[in-house]
């Protein structure tokens, strides 16, 4: 079995960036007299007539204090939110200096401590006591979420978090520090996400990705402090993980479960959450195949592509079996339900056409309850198996329906990603309601390989000059009041076209939407780097 590599691409930039320290201006001093700097030579006299006594002695000159000027916040990705400046030389990686944990808390910072050792060649050092040149890592009680100060005075650095990812963060924009000015300027970073959602999320359902492509984007990802990795990994093309109760319906190649514990553990280790989707009652092509009993028909016979016939007890228990079958292998706090694109709702007359399911509907929620009240109850009742768990419950927006007799349970949120589909509402009708969303918005954030139905590839600059969280049906921003229930974003990369890209192609094509949606979503106000400029640095980082 592999073993995860969290240090695997750790790159040893100690020596590498000494070249590109920033020279610090020392001003000139003024120099002593050549008179005071020249003794009189012995036994000389300046003087006539009787001898007098000796010259007392020039008083030395002090050497001279250097002075720095006021530093400025250190060039990351995404920048800092405040830095209080300071003069002083700052701090860069020396041959003798270690990275440190402050008493008590090597528990839970030895991992941070010994990975950002090994990325700038320092010495892990354990709970030693800090001496100049050396970087201490500690928890402290106060403080929002994910937040941390990162202190540079006396040539030491100090970063403090009131949890783990907080103090990772700062870790992150040390070794960026660094990487992009061969130095830590003097000073104070205080620094916080905007939101407390931020990601990649992933098709490897169509399209096969490597586990170690994979570990590569949540390495990509936790310098860039994003935190959450979500895999679709079912579709109507293939079920890719690994099962033990269903092996019948899992597609070759697949991640086995081994491997899908290396991504998580590597992933927890970076502060990452891995959000698994086994999405239903559509997209299930895949599980179909092995099961086509449990197909969808509509009153004349015909198979409704990737969808299970909802009206059937035992598409439930087997979606069941998997749901608590793969729970225990995503030990993170979140699970995607799925719950769009049901086909059998895309019909001018659902009731008509499927007459099995309105009498399901009928037989559940009373007399003027339709075929949408039974896809909700299908997403509460998958949501009633996982809920359990503790862990938060997410669905696609168009698996959210109005006017029907039930509703969506309130606590799963809305993955908002589209406006055009059948039941898609406009984001206002889902916020009104007092839900929570997730900008997933396929305007700017959707990287559908191959380009089919009109999508383009997005690009780092339009989301960056042009998308905010409250950006999310189109290019209108919907009201800030409603910023609080706006809980993040992800970039969703999804494969229908899967051959259209290599995977070394897709990481590529990704790499700056995702540095720019990084900048959004950890700091929402207009950034401060022109285009130009955050690109330019996005290239050296």
């Amino acid at each position: 079995m592999r073993k995860p590599r969290l240090h695997r691409r750790v790159h040893t930039i100690a020596t590498a960036t000494a070249a590109a320290l920033v020279t610090l201006a020392v001003p000139s001093c003024t120099a002593a007299s050549d008179e005071a700097r020249t003794p009189a030579a012995p036994g000389s006299s300046t003087a006539t007539g009787p001898a007098e006594a000796a010259p007392t002695p020039p008083t030395p000159t002090p050497a001279p204090t250097q002075s720095y000027p006021l530093s400025t916040a250190p060039r990351t990705i995404p920048a800092v939110r405040e830095h209080v400046p300071a003069r002083g030389p700052g701090w860069k990686p020396a041959p003798d200096a270690r990275v440190v944990v402050a008493q008590g808390d090597t528990a839970a910072l030895s991992d941070e401590a010994r990975l950002l050792a090994g990325e700038l060649g320092l010495k892990y050092g354990d709970s030693a006591a800090p001496r100049a040149g050396d970087v201490e890592l500690s928890l402290e009680g106060a403080g929002t979420p994910e937040s941390y100060t990162l202190n540079v005075k006396d040539g030491t650095v100090r970063i403090k978090g009131p949890d783990e990812a907080g103090v990772f963060y700062g870790t992150r924009t040390l070794k960026q520090a660094v990487k992009s000015a061969g130095s830590a300027p003097e000073g104070t970073v205080n620094d916080a996400p905007a939101k407390p959602q931020r990601g990649l999320n992933l098709d490897i359902a169509r399209k096969h990705f490597t586990p170690d492509w994979i570990e590569d984007r949540l390495r990509e990802m936790a310098d860039l402090k994003l935190n959450q990795l979500g895999l679709h990994f079912s579709d109507d093309q293939a079920f890719r993980i690994q099962s033990d109760t269903h092996p019948e319906i899992v597609s070759n190649p697949h991640l086995t479960k081994a491997q899908v514990r290396e991504i998580t553990a590597l992933a927890a280790r970076l502060h990452i959450t891995v959000v698994p989707e086994i999405d239903s009652p559509g997209h299930l092509g895949a599980v179909l195949r092995a099961h086509p009993d449990l197909q969808l028909r509509d009153v004349q016979g015909r198979a409704v592509k990737g969808a299970v016939d909802i009206s059937n007890p035992a598409a439930a228990k087997l979606i069941d079996e998997l749901l608590r079958e793969y729970q225990p292998l995503f030990p993170g706090g979140a699970w995607h339900l799925g719950a769009d694109e049901y086909q059998a709702l895309v019909y001018r007359d659902p009731q008509a056409s499927f007459p099995q399911l309105a009498r399901a509907a009928q037989q559940r929620y009373g007399p003027s309850a339709r075929v949408q009240d039974l896809a909700t109850g299908w997403l509460n009742d998958r949501a009633g198996v996982v809920r359990p768990s503790g862990k938060a419950l997410k669905a696609w927006n168009d698996g959210f329906f109005a006017g029907g007799v039930t509703s969506a349970a309130k606590d799963i949120q809305v993955e908002y990603w589209t406006g055009k589909e059948i039941g898609a509402r406009p984001p206002l009708e889902y916020l009104r309601e007092g839900r929570k969303l997730v900008n997933l918005n396929d305007e700017y954030l959707y990287y559908v390989l191959g380009e089919p139905n009109q999508f383009t590839y997005p690009t780092g600059r339009r989301i960056y000059e042009e998308w905010t969280p409250l950006v999310l049906r189109g290019a209108t921003a919907v009201p800030a009041s409603y910023g609080n229930q706006i809980l993040g974003g992800r970039l969703a990369v999804w494969a229908d076209l899967s051959g259209a890209q290599t995977q070394a192609q897709v990481a590529e094509g990704i790499r700056l939407p995702l540095a720019a949606l990084s900048q959004k979503v950890w700091d929402s106000r207009a950034p401060q780097l022109p285009w130009s400029g955050f690109q330019a640095l996005a290239d050296r980082l």
